[in-house]
């Protein structure tokens, strides 16, 4: 079975470790970029970035943009958060539906 897992600061991903969700947590920009090629490599459906740490990985990020498998999400952390996520999903809904499902909560 394939898994989930959740990269970014401490703080802001521990929670998920209950949910039995692998954690990984990065402090630095060259550990974040290592620690996301080892995850798209592994036996992971989901990889969920904090925005803080994501907005250092955008090339690595987009090489995977196209892949049904793993799925790179951004999720907002507690500090750092760019707005990212809600318009990476709002994207995604917008591919699967056809529509802007939000009209003009741009």
């Amino acid at each position: 079975m394939r898994k989930v897992a959740v990269m970014g600061d401490y703080d802001s991903i521990y929670g998920f470790s209950a949910l039995g969700i692998d954690i990984y947590p990065v402090k630095e920009k060259d550990e974040a970029k290592a620690t996301l090629k080892k995850l798209v490599v592994g036996d992971y459906a989901i990889i969920y970035v904090v925005e803080s740490v994501a907005k250092d990985l955008t090339e690595e990020i987009d090489k995977h943009k196209e892949s049904i498998s793993p799925a790179i999400i951004q999720i907002p952390g507690i500090s750092g958060n760019t707005g990212a996520g809600i318009a990476q999903v709002k994207s995604f809904v917008e591919q699967a539906v056809g529509s802007d499902i939000l009209f003009g909560d741009e």
